[in-house]
């Protein structure tokens, strides 16, 4: 099957690598999640196409930080912005693929931003999505290709982008300067580590959880054509942890915002 994941591995394919500055991949994940509930939940569905809910990417959460929640859907208000006090559901995605380093702070982001919304809306379907890179060397292009070529756009262009995630293995010598080597057991520890924040059953409102937290193992170095690993040695079967996590949003929306 085909899922969002798909689609930002169709992203960096047609981008030529993966920004881990800018998470670009947020919005494909958040449009297709979006996509396949309108397809799957009719709860879900009825209310946005009549206009009860609507949807937004990148909206500023309340609260001191004012952190942006990457996909919401909420009753709008008098001004046609979202009503924070009737927010249904809230996406928030991370990854972690060029510096697992990082997987702790991408944990505090996923659980301050949860203490957040359950503040704001305790009944809000909250989901949690992480890329998990499980490639051991990761040439790192934002922050030391593109650093390289400064002053010489056209180079970088037209010389360097067209070779990116193409199976150009040159590309580990010329920049070798750029690699961000990563542990072999990084990617079970990321997976352990995020596995830590809080969940919780569908009727249990009151507890501060998320209603899924969905781990994606993925492949990206932005040398060879990134991939979802099929399977993958983390045991973590990505097409039915998606339906999955498609089926417990649908009944937590319906339970919560239709009974």
């Amino acid at each position: 099957m085909s899922t969002p994941f798909d689609d930002v591995i169709v992203q960096i394919r047609a981008k030529g690598f993966h920004n881990h500055r800018l998470e670009d991949h947020s919005d494909a994940v958040s449009s297709g999640i979006l996509r396949d509930l309108r397809a799957r939940c009719e709860s879900l569905r009825i209310d946005l196409e009549n206009g009860r809910v609507w949807d937004w990417l990148n909206v500023r959460a309340p609260g001191a930080r004012q952190r942006k929640i990457d996909l919401l859907v909420s009753d709008p208000n008098e001004e046609g912005e979202p009503d924070l006090e009737r927010v249904r559901m809230c996406v928030e995605n991370k990854s972690v693929v060029t510096a697992h380093r990082n997987r702790d702070a991408r944990f505090d982001d996923l659980n301050e931003a949860l203490q957040v919304l359950h503040r704001v809306s305790p009944e809000a379907v909250l989901i949690a999505t992480v890329l998990v890179g499980v490639a051991q060397r990761v040439l790192n292009v934002p922050d030391r290709v593109k650093a390289f070529a400064k002053g010489d756009e056209g180079r970088f262009e037209n010389e360097i982008l067209p070779r990116l995630s193409s199976g150009d293995q040159r590309l580990w010598e010329e920049f070798e300067f750029a690699i961000s080597e990563n542990r072999p057991d990084d990617p079970a520890s990321t997976i352990a580590r995020f596995r830590q924040l809080p969940t919780r059953l569908p009727g249990r409102t009151h507890i501060c959880g998320y209603d899924y937290v969905m781990l994606v193992p993925v492949y990206i170095d932005n040398v060879n054509p990134p991939y979802l690993p099929r399977p993958n040695h983390l045991g973590v079967d990505v097409d039915s942890e998606y339906e999955s996590m498609l089926t417990q949003i649908c009944k937590a929306y319906t339970a919560r915002w239709h009974l």
